[in-house]
Parts: structure tokens; C-alpha cells; sequence
């Protein structure tokens, strides 16, 4: 335990449905997964607040709240240009405060298929 309030690197939990995703998808999303992950625990807010609130973000990610009503709720943590996101919440406790991903989910394609071609 810590005298004061803790900072990154956060802990990330998930929850059951959210891990059985990840572990699903093909390596090259998890891996895109993992990059977004990286970047949640990691940051020094987890709300990413702010004017320039994604700046410090690789390209193809972006956070925004899923309610602006409530500014401590809810997150959705775009990835792959959007195909895919982290529905996440952050708990701000003295003690242990951590990160949940509640919810995953990428649309993806497989990249040996090419797209139709009109002939």
C-alpha cells in the first residue's frame, strides 16, 4: 500500500466476456489490442481530458466518453482507424485504483481476401 494516491503504470482487469474476445481474435488485432492497452495503462489519465485530450495518441486511436453528462463515466477506446474499440472505466481509489474493460469489439477482415473486382 502507498501514502498517497497511485499512479501509472494502472492495473487493467477485464471482465470474462471481454477477455474471451480477445483471445479470439486473429494476432494481428490482438496485437493492435495490446497497443491500446499499452496506452491506457500507461498514460497519466486513463479520461484522456483536455483540449488536445488525444494528441499524445498513435494514429487510428482516439478515446471519447460514451455520455459527456457524465464525465467520470464510461470510455470508448477506438483502435484500427475505428474498426474496433475498449469499452472501458476507470475506478479512482487511494488504494489500488485500476482500469475495467467491460466490453470489446473489432470488425475485422481477413487480409487474404481481396475485394471484389467489377470486371
Amino acid at each position: 500500500m502507498t501514502d498517497g494516491f497511485m499512479g501509472p503504470p494502472w492495473q487493467m482487469d477485464w471482465r470474462l466476456d471481454a477477455l474471451a474476445v480477445l483471445e479470439a481474435l486473429p494476432a494481428h488485432a490482438r496485437d493492435m489490442v495490446y497497443a491500446a492497452r499499452a496506452e491506457l495503462v500507461t498514460v497519466k489519465d486513463p479520461y484522456f481530458r483536455g483540449v488536445e485530450a488525444d494528441a499524445d495518441l498513435p494514429d487510428g486511436m482516439w478515446v471519447v466518453p460514451i455520455r459527456s453528462s457524465q464525465p467520470h463515466g464510461a470510455r470508448l477506446f477506438f483502435f484500427d482507424d475505428g474498426n474496433g474499440w475498449l469499452k472501458y472505466t476507470f475506478v479512482r481509489r487511494s488504494e489500488d485504483p485500476q482500469i475495467t474493460v467491460e466490453q470489446l469489439f473489432w470488425q475485422g477482415f481477413k487480409q487474404d481476401e481481396a475485394p471484389p473486382v467489377e470486371e
